[in-house]
């Protein structure tokens, strides 16, 4: 995920990144129907109380016995909410070697937010009682006095945040089992208070397409300098405003956040593929650059993500997402896929100038969440060898999950082939057109050092999760212990050259040079995503099953439909 910038608030790059409705009656006035999600009887997932765990459960609460790697992701967590605790407690994001928070992404407190959720799966009972006690307490406020914001910087990690704590905190029959923080009705009011104002952004547009930032406190939107949204940015709020949708009983925020997906169907792409930016203006897309990395990378995840959201018993008129869905993934294979010499790494590059422009062997570290993204969208969440055993895969699903390990694969040695083992945020990739010199990660002992070429502007790290979010999702459907290995090699690495002894972790500015300069700044993914999806890496497959849950981009578990717990 990489971020807007606008001129009121400094934010770090991270668009594209970095479904989730009320009678049968309800209809959009593009005539697709969101009721499926309402219609059904409410229920939750089968949990038992904190007293009588068992492999059925669908999140850990106070768990007895963590595995070591866990306990160590589990610590990890809880020294970076404390550096953020000590010195920056309700600032957005710390700066952990100054010892200050800083307000990048509208002053909503989004480390706070982003961190609740991890802190409810992994039973860290005082973080969760210390960022519930606050957001009950300030959070409110500062949404209804706060000025401009990103809408979807907002809704994924302010709006998911509070939904996903939301889920998590109710019971079988509205109890909050973690005992600890407010109730969880709390996370819905605030909810819904912040996405009636978010709501602008649609309603002051003159297309489908919303503008790009909201004023808070007047509820007012406006489109970003120059005009145009990214296309990440504006077809990533749907699983948000559907679940919203569900869990209010009040249609309209699934409604809008539809009419997005169902005007881009409209449109011409090439080959499933569609260009990275859009105009609330004119509806359309503007410019040819394809790429899978910053500005155009979710638009992917949600489409399938928002038709799995709908559950086993699918509306048909999500259907057409399912479908966007894999017609861009032969667009993948077919334009963007990619082998390097000298020894044939499997890589997603770019088409800047559209398809009959020249390829650009260019991978952002964003890239990563694709294997993830492939091996679900193959399985539906299932393991492998179910799905293979109730003959659920078809030729295409199989070439798909072959993708998505080949590109796993890459991902990881975009780690290890640098010094620090830490990936860059941007890689190029040698190939017979390509090439130079000079720039490799600096661990010479890898076989890939001469395929994977670092630019000297593109070597920081942020701390980023994309990478081992696909390394979560792998595991639990192929059950293949490398990915256990390689995530873990991943946050040993972390952990010695990013881990602040006063508390907190940093980013990097060049992850090639021993020992690393930092950066000064923990983002709040870090917590939200990074920290959540190597603990549930190690984790047993019941916690948050992803047969049950769909992941937000901001790693934000939402319950699949007919899992959904209403007001």
């Amino acid at each position: 995920m990489l971020t807007h910038t606008s001129p009121a608030n400094s934010v770090t790059d991270r668009l594209g990144k970095g479904v989730k409705s009320n009678d049968d009656n309800l209809i959009t006035k593009s005539g697709s129907r969101l009721g499926k999600l309402l219609r059904r009887p409410p229920r939750l997932p089968p949990r038992l109380p904190p007293n009588q765990k068992g492999s059925n459960s669908s999140f850990s609460l106070e768990p007895e016995k963590l595995n070591a790697r866990q306990q160590s992701v589990k610590n990890a967590f809880i020294h970076a909410w404390s550096g953020y605790k000590k010195y920056a407690m309700g600032n957005d994001e710390l700066m952990p070697l100054s010892h200050m928070g800083v307000d990048g992404l509208g002053g909503l407190s989004a480390t706070i937010v982003d961190a609740l959720d991890t802190a409810m799966i992994m039973g860290a009972d005082e973080v969760v009682s210390e960022a519930g006690s606050w957001i009950e307490a300030h959070l409110l406020d500062r949404i209804t006095n706060k000025g401009q914001v990103n809408l979807f910087e907002t809704t994924i990690r302010i709006l998911g945040g509070l939904l996903s704590a939301y889920h998590l905190g109710v019971g079988e029959e509205g109890i909050n089992l973690t005992h600890k923080g407010p109730k969880p009705v709390v996370y819905l009011e605030t909810a819904r208070n912040l996405a009636d104002r978010l709501l602008s952004a649609f309603t002051s547009s003159p297309t489908p397409i919303p503008f790009s930032d909201v004023v808070l406190r007047d509820s007012s939107a406006n489109p970003a300098p120059g005009g145009l949204s990214s296309t990440s940015e504006v077809s990533t709020l749907q699983l948000e405003f559907n679940y919203l949708s569900a869990i209010s009983g009040d249609p309209k925020y699934g409604m809008e956040a539809m009419k997005v997906l169902e005007h881009i169907k409209t449109l011409p792409k090439v080959e499933g593929l569609v260009p990275i930016y859009i105009s609330p203006h004119t509806g359309e897309f503007s410019g040819e650059n394809i790429r899978l990395g910053s500005r155009g990378d979710s638009y992917y995840e949600y489409l399938l993500k928002v038709w799995l959201q709908q559950g086993t018993s699918r509306d048909s008129n999500f259907t057409y997402l399912y479908d966007m869905y894999k017609e861009a993934m032969k667009g993948v294979r077919h334009l963007l896929v990619r082998k390097s010499i000298p020894n044939g790494l499997v890589f997603v590059g770019e088409l800047p100038s559209g398809s009959n422009g020249a390829f650009s062997p260019k991978m952002d570290h964003l890239v990563c969440f694709l294997p993830g993204t492939l091996a679900l969208g193959a399985t539906k969440g299932i393991t492998k060898e179910k799905a293979m055993r109730d003959n659920l895969l078809n030729f295409e699903d199989l070439e798909n999950l072959k993708l998505a390990e080949d590109l796993a694969k890459t991902c990881f040695e975009m780690y290890a082939v640098t010094s620090t083992g830490l990936a860059p945020e941007i890689a190029y990739f040698h190939t017979e057109e390509f090439s130079e010199g000079g720039l490799d990660g600096g661990n010479k002992s890898s076989k890939y050092v001469n395929d994977i070429i670092i630019k000297h502007a593109d070597r920081h790290n942020l701390l980023r999760p994309e990478t081992v979010e696909s390394l979560f999702v792998l595991y639990r459907i192929t059950e293949d212990p490398k990915y256990r290995e390689w995530g873990w090699q991943i946050f040993e690495a972390f952990e010695k050259y990013t881990r602040v002894d006063t508390g907190g972790y940093s980013s990097l500015d060049d992850v090639t040079t021993i020992p690393p300069h930092k950066r000064d700044k923990m983002e709040t993914f870090f917590l939200g995503e990074t920290l959540k999806y190597l603990y549930l890496l190690f984790a047993d497959s019941s916690v948050i099953p992803l047969d049950k849950f769909v992941f937000n981009t901001e790693a934000h578990p939402f319950p699949i439909e007919g899992t959904v717990k209403r007001e």
